[in-house]
């Protein structure tokens, strides 16, 4: 193993984990909100990425200029998503977490069967982008063109995500009803218009990565399932409502993965996240910045 294959495989793991970071961060930030696992989010993903296809083939329109569309027509999504279901399944008087738990998942599976009605469970890809298949060289450092646009995105998007939550009355309102959401009623608070607004974030931030992803992998009815597991993973490895312990796990997760695949065959990669995963449940059960 040479020093080129080490920073190789470090420069990759950061480039993927930037991205997991942004697929998981909508995930946490509606758990830390509402103590709500939001079971369908890998459909969203799903859903943003035959957006994508869609509107490319309609408009000729390259996906990274349609991200901001996704991430607006995934905030409507994640809205609707909770004052159609997660607002009527809160209000269960018994088994309030299954009760909720089964909602979601419905809506998952309601979305993925659609998927396969409507588009068949046949795989596709975005054509003619702008990215696809391009790398850049530095120093014998293969980088690919659309990993590193989502490494970019990624950035940007936890930048836009840390000012939101700091410097404005809508942040201080989420983290206000994430502390106490019976009490924010008392200074004029609206839980459900943060709640609201805090899915739609969620989600929206997760179409923002369907965008991405669509430049570069295939697109099918279950694309959704294998991100939304290692979403799953990187949420408990950064701490269950933790926003920016996303960030630091999808990091951790993507480089972990990117070295497994050194040891192991690449059908093989998740079982380092996973290892990593139970390692932390063992020595950290809270996840590296959590509170729960």
């Amino acid at each position: 193993m040479t020093l080129q294959t080490v920073v190789q495989v470090i420069a990759s793991g950061l480039l993927m984990g930037l991205i997991y970071g942004l697929i998981a961060v909508g995930l946490s930030l509606i758990f830390g909100l509402m103590d709500v696992v939001n079971f369908a989010h890998g459909e969203m993903l799903m859903l943003a990425m035959y957006a994508s296809f869609g509107l490319v083939l309609v408009s000729g329109i390259d996906p990274i200029l349609l991200a901001p569309l996704m991430v607006a027509a995934l905030f409507a999504v994640g809205a609707l998503a909770y004052l159609g279901i997660v607002r009527f399944a809160m209000r269960a008087r018994a088994n309030l977490g299954m009760v909720q738990i089964f909602a979601t998942f419905g809506l998952a599976v309601g979305i993925r069967g659609m998927a396969q009605l409507l588009f068949t469970p046949d795989y596709r890809s975005v054509p003619n982008v702008w990215l696809g298949g391009r790398t850049v060289s530095l120093a014998g450092i293969y980088l690919p063109v659309p990993q590193l646009a989502g490494a970019a995105v990624s950035i940007l998007a936890f930048g836009a995500l840390w000012l939101l939550i700091t410097r404005t009355d809508l942040g201080k309102a989420l983290e206000a009803t994430r502390e106490d959401a019976g009490a924010v009623a008392l200074v004029g608070i609206d839980k459900n218009r943060v709640f609201t607004i805090g899915w739609g974030l969620g989600a929206g931030l997760v179409g923002l990565a369907g965008a991405i992803l669509s430049i570069f992998y295939y697109i099918h009815p279950d694309v959704g399932a294998s991100f939304a597991l290692v979403a799953y993973v990187t949420v408990a490895l950064g701490g269950f409502g933790s926003v920016f312990g996303a960030l630091a796990a999808g990091i951790g997760v993507g480089l972990v993965e990117a070295a497994t695949t050194l040891i192991l065959p690449p059908s093989l990669k998740s079982i380092g996240i996973y290892g990593l995963y139970l390692l932390v449940v063992l020595v950290r059960p809270r996840g590296l910045f959590g509170h729960l």
